[in-house]
């Protein structure tokens, strides 16, 4: 997607650089401590990876770790602390030369700054370190003042940081609200008319208020599109392709085909596997295709058809079997084995379509709680990359199973995978990248790792 920075000195400041439109962006963080400022940069980050736009995060509390091996106590980060000033300046400065390598000579396209940011003037540093990198700067700013919120993001995220491995509960709890005040009497927050010449987005109340300033770019308007989605609501997300279908028992791709009897009986199974879930409100969504809808009609539930759901579209290769796709089409079939993620079928698809296809589905399911995706291989492929934050590589050989659920619960700044077998047999539909992946390889190369089928 956007890669390559265009960037021209002005010709009245030397040292000032101009932005072109595609300049790289600066994501600078803002927030008192346990304002979920890592949990924004994280996910973010892994949103911006898995739309195709080279993106790295920088936590300054990192950097601060390994510069500082053990934590003593929040005495470290007051005010009159000057050897900890020092050591925290140090580290951000560290931190904003990993940046600028990572933006100008490493093809990364967004940065994302994560640290407290609480004073105008360290906001001042940063803005014109990007200024003179040619660098556009978006501020994200964290204010929460519910005490639930708070404690819970204590108690879920903090007590687990190696600063408190040595410390019990509540010892770890009292020193963190201590560090919080620290920062509180020095803390300015982005105001309206002070920093109106700022581009920022303000999430109030982990999402209950917005206030958005002065977008300058579609990337930015992406990431104000992102965080205005997310929320933090406890659920889980299930995802499992249809029943095994008629196409896959004999080993054809794509198609439209109906359940296979095993198919059906999956069908029956996972209805009965929801159900013992007892989940409230969950919605069920299929792609348009023959087979997920025979798949979610089991479940007695209602469900919403997707468009944006159906499978990869195989182009002349659909309803093929891999070994026809040898024999007719033997240099599509290689040159898809050697570059999977961006390979387009002709007059088909490739993974890198799909996901930018995809792209809806993954807003509505961050804005959504419980929800059951009923899919397609290629379809799941892409949408657990962008929980598991797999990359482009990874992604096209991820395995994603006939007859079984996986339950995606999201935790802290990750996600938990529950890999659930609904013991149901069906055929394998996975095929790993072979070897040889060279356009002059020999059949039986080419066919090294076709699943067997009828």
């Amino acid at each position: 997607m956007m890669r390559g920075a265009a960037r021209s000195k002005s010709t009245q400041n030397p040292s000032k650089t101009v932005c072109m439109t595609n300049c790289p962006t600066l994501i600078v963080t803002v927030g008192l401590p346990a304002r979920g400022k890592t949990y924004i940069s994280k996910k973010l980050t892994r949103y911006l990876n898995w739309i195709g736009v080279p993106t790295k995060e920088f936590n300054v509390g990192q950097y601060r770790r390994e510069c500082v091996k053990i934590y003593k106590s929040f005495e470290f980060f007051s005010p009159d602390n000057e050897e900890g000033l020092k050591i925290r300046k140090q580290c951000a400065s560290a931190a904003l030369n990993d940046v600028r390598q990572y933006l100008t000579d490493e093809g990364g396209q967004v940065a994302v700054f994560d640290a407290t940011n609480t004073t105008r003037e360290r906001r001042d540093t940063i803005t014109r370190f990007a200024e003179q990198n040619g660098f556009k700067v978006f501020f994200v700013e964290s204010v929460c003042e519910d005490p639930a919120v708070i404690n819970e993001n204590i108690v879920q995220v903090k007590l687990g940081s190696p600063d408190y491995t040595h410390c019990n509960t509540d010892e770890a709890v009292e020193d963190f609200m201590k560090r919080i005040k620290c920062y509180e009497n020095s803390y300015q927050t982005l105001d309206e008319v002070l920093d109106r010449d700022l581009s920022y987005i303000k999430i109030i109340d982990v999402g209950r208020r917005y206030l958005v300033n002065r977008v300058q770019d579609h990337i930015q308007s992406r990431i104000v599109y992102y965080l205005m989605n997310i929320h933090i609501t406890p659920r889980s997300i299930y995802l499992c392709r249809h029943g095994e279908s008629d196409m896959n028992v004999k080993g054809r791709i794509g198609g439209d085909s109906g359940l296979s009897l095993r198919g059906k009986d999956f069908a029956r199974r996972l209805g009965q596997f929801i159900q013992k879930q007892d989940i409230s409100d969950l919605k069920v969504w299929t792609s348009q295709m023959k087979r997920t809808i025979q798949t979610a009609e089991g479940l007695n539930v209602p469900y919403e058809q997707w468009k944006a759901l159906n499978e990869i579209d195989a182009g002349v290769c659909e309803e093929m079997m891999y070994e026809e796709i040898q024999d007719h089409h033997p240099l599509e079939f290689a040159l898809r084995d050697q570059d999977k993620y961006r390979y387009r079928y002709p007059k088909g698809e490739s993974y890198e379509d799909l996901v930018q296809r995809l792209e809806p589905v993954i807003m509505e399911l961050e804005r959504q709680e419980n929800v059951l995706v009923i899919c397609h291989q290629a379809v799941m492929r892409c949408l657990l990359a962008y929980f598991l934050d797999k990359s482009a590589e990874e992604l096209p050989y991820l395995k994603c199973p006939l007859h079984t659920v996986l339950k995606l619960t999201p935790v802290a700044y990750g996600c938990k995978v529950e890999s659930i077998f609904l013991n149901v047999d069906a055929v394998n539909t996975h095929r790993d990248r072979p070897e040889n992946v060279n356009v002059h390889r020999t059949t039986e190369d080419a066919l090294q790792t076709v699943p067997p089928h009828l």
